[in-house]
């Protein structure tokens, strides 16, 4: 007989029925949990409007005195706080001698950076996108709330080990001191060492007046605040006041919820490192002639077909990773962005946006659609998330004939973007097999329909790194370009061709291998000019030549990657070539790390982990012509 299932309530009723025995002992009247539950309650009473006598404000000068462990910026903080439910907040706040404040009025949200003159105002009633002037953002704020239910929050200071440790004045006031920390039961219930917090409550009040939290480690933090409780403050006092002469971009309430929403996820969520290698491959999921596979642990896509088909697979085999990397790109990376440039993101990728799409392919823009469409997402974020390469920093080599010991054809890309954002956990091998040009691997990331690292079923491999010429953007993304050069090209002449004849953007530089000659070229490229430099050639950017090698980074990086090929010049096989791309070669953005073999379709993948910048973990080992003739496997898993 199959075991019976446990009752899904079963684990929160043994867990609160332990704490209620936890806590069996404790009087009723003044003992530490019984100040602590007390000033619980009155916080959240306050928190939610729930006062005995008329509304109040909550004002409160906040001091961070002690920050070893927090990031070096905090160090000094002081923020002043003034809240009053169910809808009004305001908090500004200087440190490092920088001062922003935000702020909600109502169904308003507004961000201010008076030393950058720069506010953005989310208000309903504004469209969401330029390119959609009709649709107009009809978001409504709920009031605020508890974080969690009144009983969890009982449960949870159940919990807690609450001592108290006399009584204390500050400023006058008399204050109870608890020194706080979880159950000793329930750190090894949870497996966790814990720290220990202490809180000065005043008596007349519960308001915290300090804080004090150490983990035994590495943190040790003190806040000290100076509470008030007033009579509320009148409705202009809660409204974004800019000077005259500040920009003060209106847009639409939903890209600040959506900010709010993404922003804590992109630098707490985690990539895990990949276990040993095991050759293990597994069906996924099917769509149309589209599959997904696991295959050693990674995601490969095999998409076949027109753009639209090729879209629609996407978007269905990949819809989580597709909206999760939209909303970390656009949401969480790109509205952050806007703070720290002083410029509303949106402003500037949708007039980016109008530059571009009149010299791009209309198939690629149908792809995106499709993608959207399947993914049930809106056409102008999938649209808008595949602009987000044009600021890649990285670095690319070619190496074959006399600099190799084995006489492959050698070529390695490093990308440094973005690490740590969630890009890496959704990574993608896609392979390629449009009902037009060549067959092509892509490796990039899920909703990403352009190129920045890929190779074609005729042993034509690119890599690009970017420079300047930032909002130069008339002419054909740098993405599309890379993927033109992966369908049309069959020789690298042909690529060379692809590329100088396009309309170009900004400034990129690329290195593009042709495996059957075991030629190789660095392009120098902006929207006016357009430079080959040939094996053994250099170039004011990259002064040391070597015989059958193109190498390209910048600064530090390029010589380091020189003195090594100059090192092992002759005695480069596999190996030694991916040791190539390892730091300081690479930066610590290191996302992702690629060496093709394009005489014989061989190519090594390796992405950024939680713990690893990518040249520095495992790579996954693929062939181009074995992905392209192999049939899906007989088994089939949820994913």
């Amino acid at each position: 007989m199959a075991p019976r299932q446990l009752p899904s309530r079963l684990p929160l009723f043994v867990s609160l029925v332990a704490l209620l025995w936890l806590a069996r002992a404790a009087p009723a009247e003044e003992s530490p949990r019984h100040i602590l539950s007390d000033a619980v309650a009155r916080w959240a009473n306050l928190a939610e409007g729930r006062q005995a006598s008329a509304p109040q404000t909550l004002s409160a000068r906040i001091k961070l005195v002690k920050s070893d462990g927090l990031p070096p910026e905090l160090a000094g903080l002081v923020a002043d706080l003034a809240y009053q439910a169910p809808d009004r907040l305001r908090l500004s706040g200087t440190a490092s001698g920088f001062t922003a404040s935000a702020g909600r009025d109502g169904n308003t949200l507004w961000v201010y950076e008076p030393q950058k003159k720069f506010a953005v105002l989310g208000k309903n009633g504004v469209p969401f996108f330029k390119a959609e002037p009709n649709r107009l953002d009809d978001t409504l704020l709920p009031p605020f709330t508890l974080p969690i239910s009144r009983l969890k929050l009982s449960m949870f200071i159940l919990a807690l080990d609450a001592q108290q440790e006399g009584i204390e004045k500050i400023d006058g006031d008399d204050c109870d001191v608890l020194r706080i920390g979880l159950r000793s039961q329930i750190r090894e219930l949870l497996g966790v060492s814990g720290g220990e917090a202490k809180l000065w409550l005043r008596k007349s009040d519960r308001l915290p007046l300090r804080i004090t939290y150490a983990d035994g480690r590495r943190v040790d933090v003190r806040v000290d605040i100076e509470p008030r409780l007033t009579h509320p403050l009148s409705e202009e006092d809660w409204k974004l006041h800019a000077a005259p002469d500040d920009d003060v971009e209106t847009v639409a309430l939903a890209h600040l919820v959506k900010f709010i929403n993404v922003a804590p996820k992109v630098f707490t969520e985690k990539a895990e490192p990949l276990g040993p290698s095991t050759g293990e491959r597994r069906l996924i999921a099917t769509e149309g002639n589209g599959r997904l596979e696991m295959i050693d642990g990674t995601r490969v896509l095999f998409l076949k077909g027109s753009s639209r088909q090729m879209g629609r697979q996407q978007g269905k085999l990949l819809d989580k990773q597709v909206h999760q990397i939209c909303d970390h790109i656009l949401y969480g990376v790109g509205v952050g962005s806007s703070f720290e440039k002083g410029k509303w993101f949106f402003g500037e990728i949708e007039g980016a946006e109008a530059r571009l799409e009149p010299f791009m392919d209309k198939r690629y823009l149908a792809e995106m659609d499709a993608i959207a469409d399947a993914a049930d997402m809106d056409r102008q974020e999938a649209r808008l998330a595949n602009f987000f390469p044009e600021l890649f920093h990285c670095s690319g080599f070619s190496l074959w004939g006399k600099a190799t010991r084995d006489g492959h054809m050698y070529h390695g890309r490093v990308l440094d973007y973005l690490k740590g954002v969630g890009l890496e956990q959704n990574a993608v091998v896609m392979v390629y097999q449009p009902d037009y040009g060549n067959a092509w691997v892509n490796l990039g990331y899920a909703g990403f329909i352009g190129s920045v690292s890929a190779m074609n079923e005729k042993g034509i491999s690119i890599g690009e790194m970017g420079g300047r010429g930032y909002g130069d953007w008339d002419g054909k993304p740098m993405a599309e370009l890379v993927r033109e050069v992966m369908e049309k090209s069959n020789t690298l002449e042909d690529a060379i061709r692809v590329m100088r004849d396009s309309p170009r953007t900004c400034q990129y530089y690329y290195v593009i291998s042709d495996g059957k000659t075991k030629q190789a070229v660095g392009i120098a490229a902006t929207p006016t000019e357009f430079t080959v430099v040939h094996a053994g050639e250099s170039f004011p950017q990259l002064p040391h030549a070597f015989a059958d090698s193109v190498l390209m980074s910048a600064g530090e990086r390029y010589e380091t990657l020189c003195q090594r090929v100059k090192s092992g010049y002759g005695g480069f096989d596999a190996d030694a070539a991916r040791d190539l791309m390892t730091r300081p070669v690479c930066m610590t953005s290191n996302i992702q790390a690629v060496l093709f073999e394009p005489d014989t379709l061989d190519f090594w993948v390796a992405n950024a982990n939680s713990k690893q910048v990518a040249s520095a973990a495992r790579y996954t080992h693929y062939n181009l012509r074995n992905l392209l003739k192999s049939e899906p496997p007989r088994s089939r898993f949820e994913f």
